[in-house]
């Protein structure tokens, strides 16, 4: 008789055909692991995420059933609102708590290992129920660090709400089977503060390399509309415009270098994107683009369009432990990158021949952006080095092995582990394979974080 295959139970709150880090990766994974011949099922919401708006095909459903790339989707209603405000985000995430188990528990099946990915809070209560229901292993997936993260942003003042918090955050890590960050630096801290190292794994984000790579001349037509006219510079922010990202100094820089034949492009969608739009109408700047997001299909066009692109963060102490994946994507696609970044992603994108500048210094972009426009042999020397790197410690589907090896560890059925390049100092990874506003404001920063 043939052994049962892994039932894994995957919960998230974020899912395609919503666009954004999270759900790329998280539908990547799934892919790769019913393509290794685990039974995948995906527990999450009806599609909202940044607008709050339903698509028409969901609107009116308490339940859908869906099945792609190998594996089933089950959805269940949630209380859809726009990425902005406290409150109603933290009540949106709230009813997907809720409805993920009363509406959701049946149909999703039974489970060897329940996953739930992080940041927000309330659907690690969901797996967790979920899991001793079906009597499976907890696998807790940490994102982002909250909530120190929301402390350090000012989202967070209320001394008896953090403690309340931060003693949320290591009940739910203690009761993991296992514990999976995506930096080095998250399991760091997680160690530090009192979870067995031997629980904790680090499995880095990566690039899809099918969907991300080298491309022939990007369409003029794109190109204009994302503003760029003949002979500039196409400078391209890509992703998610909120208070983690630092797009005022992109900005800033942007004025700095009017009046040169450099034109940058927003694109994306976030609680900042207004204040951003109103500062580039202050400063009279015809060198600025913003655009709304795009599709999912449509992320690699708009990338191999750009001459150069950008990936920034806030001057955070904590983010020096983050690493914005759509920085793996960009270097995937031979993109030359400029990262206004501090500590593990500054290593990460130095080892891959980026530019690093630091967080926040306006002046120092414009620099880095002047220099790079005026040598495009550089930008191209670039573009090879770091699609090299990724395909050598950063392949997605290598680390969703990495995962499934870890996830046969938890359930006590072995997995042959693959393997990469040796690791460099940037993937050192011991892994087998890696709100005083509460909750609510967790889950609003949160998004801006992963969707970096």
């Amino acid at each position: 008789m043939a052994p049962q295959r892994l039932r894994v139970l995957l919960i998230t709150h974020y899912f395609p055909p919503e666009v954004g880090a999270p759900q790329a990766r998280l539908a990547e994974t799934a892919r790769a692991w019913a393509a290794a011949g685990l039974d995948v099922t995906v527990l999450t919401g009806m599609p909202n995420h940044p607008t709050g708006v339903i698509p028409p095909e969901y609107r009116g459903a308490w339940r859908r059933i869906e099945h792609r790339d190998g594996y089933r989707v089950v959805r269940t209603w949630l209380y859809a609102t726009p990425n902005e405000g406290v409150a109603r985000r933290g009540l949106g995430h709230l009813s997907f708590m809720v409805t993920s188990v009363l509406l959701g528990a049946r149909r999703a099946g039974p489970a060897d290992v329940v996953v739930v990915s992080s940041p927000t809070f309330f659907p690690l209560a969901s797996a967790w129920l979920l899991a001793r229901i079906r009597r499976a292993r907890l696998v807790v997936e940490v994102r982002d660090l909250w909530p120190a993260i929301f402390v350090q942003l000012g989202v967070l003042t209320d001394r008896r709400v953090i403690a309340a918090l931060e003693r949320l955050e290591l009940a739910a890590y203690r009761a993991a089977d296992a514990v999976v960050t995506v930096t080095d630096g998250f399991r760091d801290d997680i160690v530090r503060r009192g979870i067995p190292a031997r629980k904790v794994h680090t499995i880095h984000n990566g690039a899809d390399l099918r969907r991300f790579g080298p491309s022939g001349p990007p369409s003029p037509s794109l190109r204009a509309r994302l503003g760029a006219g003949p002979g500039d510079t196409l400078v391209v922010y890509i992703g998610a415009h909120g208070i983690s990202q630092g797009l005022g100094s992109v900005v800033e820089a942007a004025d700095a270098l009017a009046g040169e034949p450099v034109h940058v492009a927003f694109v994306g969608e976030g609680a900042e994107r207004r204040r951003l739009a109103d500062r580039v109408a202050e400063l009279g700047l015809t060198n600025v683009t913003m655009l709304p997001a795009v599709s999912r299909d449509e992320v690699p066009d708009v990338i191999a369009a750009a001459d150069i692109c950008l990936v920034p963060l806030r001057n955070v102490p904590l983010f020096t432990t983050f690493i914005p994946s759509k920085m793996f994507e960009l270097l995937a696609a031979g993109r030359p990158v400029i990262g206004a970044l501090a500590g593990e992603a500054a290593r990460i994108l130095t080892e891959a021949g980026g530019v690093v500048v630091p967080p926040e210094h306006p002046d120092d972009l414009a620099d880095a952006i002047r220099r790079l426009a005026a040598d495009p042999a550089r930008r191209e020397a670039m573009g090879r080095a770091g699609r090299a790197h990724v395909e050598a410690r950063f392949d997605r589907e290598v680390l969703a092995r990495r995962y499934h090896a870890l996830l046969g560890e938890v359930t006590g059925r072995t997995v042959a582990v693959p393997r990469q390049r040796p690791a460099g100092p940037s993937d050192t990874s011991s892994a087998p394979g890696t709100s005083s506003a509460g909750p609510g404001a967790a889950a609003v920063v949160a998004e801006h974080l992963e969707n970096a």
